[in-house]
């Protein structure tokens, strides 16, 4: 048990929420992360054997990183110093090494500093604990949201362990909810209780997050007050204070590029439900119906292409309906878009054959445009050829010039478009075969 932890005045002398009161403080307490905390994990062993090391722990709000740092300190009998990325400055950092440098000069004990938000620290400030956490003043336990390797210095990174903390299930959830009703601050003597409809909606509700469950859990409490003989809470009561979405979604953040992640994966691998299911996580949680709109477009030219060019019409139009028509009503043309995507038949090749043309146009020399391809609208330019030699395709036998070379002389021959054998794109590679047979026959003949 820490004993010299200081307490909040705020917790001394008035109201404490509901889950800084359930609040567990050591691991028989805590819920959910078994995939870290399971019996021979390395967090556990580490654990267990009082030989904490610095950490990074990243994951959703409400999944337990702040009570597990300060379980970390507890069981390791560490000093415990806390501050905010959101918060705190160089001086506030100050502050917490010299309490931490005290605390081993005079009492030989170690120190844990605990940043929640650690990703809000630019470089400078994320350096400033280098030095301590190298020297062993502080033990360095730092919490994120966001994930580690775009947010935080590879120097920070490369003295920490990094642990990702996963949503907690429904039935933890409902664990915890139960395991609350006790100390729910309700007037009345009697304990607390919900009904299974309620339990489960409001387990559902909180979408994996153990703060959000109690205090709404707290709100429900507070909203039947003493006016039942056996407080209950029931379906009506949570459907009551559930107004608004409590969906996850944070729209700079990692949850908001794994689910367009998600959308974009569902429809290049031609899974028109999954693909509906992540649009409407995304629209759900307050996404911007053009950003998935733009996306879409995108996606109808690097995974569709011209094995069914109507897909880029639509999305154009799906597009240009939710710009017009707005929310709700130009969400469903969304939903025909994405279902259409899904369904069309894939290919990249434009996708692949823009990539290696861009590859080459920024690695290779600036090659001269031949003089057979240039223009000649002035009398000097003809007298320099240009344009000399060009044949006109049309004035050829199927308004094609077999065997001519547009590329600049060093890349004749070249060929990026590759086209597959799917929907409209196996007709153009019988086309491009064709033509180049003539091509070949043209060669041969002169």
């Amino acid at each position: 048990m820490l004993s010299t932890m200081s307490t909040d005045l705020f917790a001394q002398q008035g109201y404490q929420p509901l889950a800084s009161r359930q609040r567990p403080e050591d691991l028989q307490g805590f819920y959910g992360q078994s995939h870290i905390l399971g019996e021979g994990k390395p967090l556990r062993e580490a654990i267990d054997r009082g030989l904490p090391h610095s950490m990074i722990l990243w994951g959703p709000p409400g999944v337990g990183k702040t009570t597990l740092a300060k379980i970390v300190a507890n069981c390791c009998d560490a000093h415990f110093e806390t501050i905010s990325a959101v918060l705190s400055g160089v001086k506030e950092i100050r502050v917490a090494i010299a309490a931490a440098q005290q605390q081993r000069d005079m009492h030989n004990r170690k120190s844990i500093l605990f940043v929640d938000e650690v990703h809000r620290f630019n470089k400078s400030q994320q350096d400033a604990f280098l030095p301590y956490v190298e020297d062993g003043t502080l033990i360095f336990i730092g919490a994120t949201t966001e994930n580690p390797s775009f947010e935080l210095n590879n120097a920070l990174l490369s003295r920490c362990r990094v642990y990702l903390l996963k949503n907690l299930t429904t039935e933890t959830l409902k664990t915890l909810i139960n395991r609350a009703l006790p100390n729910l601050a309700n007037n009345s003597d009697q304990v607390v209780e919900i009904d299974t409809e309620a339990l489960d909606l409001l387990a559902n509700a909180a979408d994996g997050d153990a703060r959000r469950a109690l205090n709404l859990l707290e709100i429900a409490s507070d909203l039947i007050g003493d006016s039942q003989s056996t407080p209950r809470i029931d379906q009506a009561v949570i459907q009551q204070i559930l107004t608004t979405s409590h969906r996850r979604f944070d729209k700079n953040g990692e949850y908001f590029y794994d689910q367009i992640s998600a959308l974009h994966k569902s429809v290049r691998g031609s899974d028109p439900d999954a693909a509906l299911y992540w649009l409407c996580r995304m629209l759900d949680g307050g996404c911007d119906p053009l950003y998935i709109a733009r996306r879409m477009v995108r996606i109808a030219s690097e995974d569709i292409g011209n094995a069914d060019p109507r897909a880029l019409e639509i999305a154009l139009n799906a597009y240009q309906a939710q710009e017009r028509l707005g929310s709700p009503e130009g969400e469903l043309s969304l939903a025909q878009a994405i279902v259409y995507l899904a369904i069309a038949a894939k290919s990249n090749a434009v996708y692949t054959a823009f990539k290696q043309a861009m590859a080459d146009v920024k690695t290779l020399p600036s090659y001269e445009v031949p003089l057979h391809l240039r223009n000649a609208p002035t009398k000097l330019m003809q007298e320099m050829d240009y344009g000399t030699g060009y044949r006109y395709a049309h004035n050829e036998e199927g308004a094609y010039a077999a065997g001519e070379n547009y590329f600049p002389p060093e890349m004749a021959g070249k060929q990026y478009y590759v086209p597959t054998d799917r929907g409209l794109e196996s007709k153009i590679a019988e086309k491009l075969s064709y033509l180049r047979a003539l091509d070949s026959a043209e060669v041969n003949n002169s």
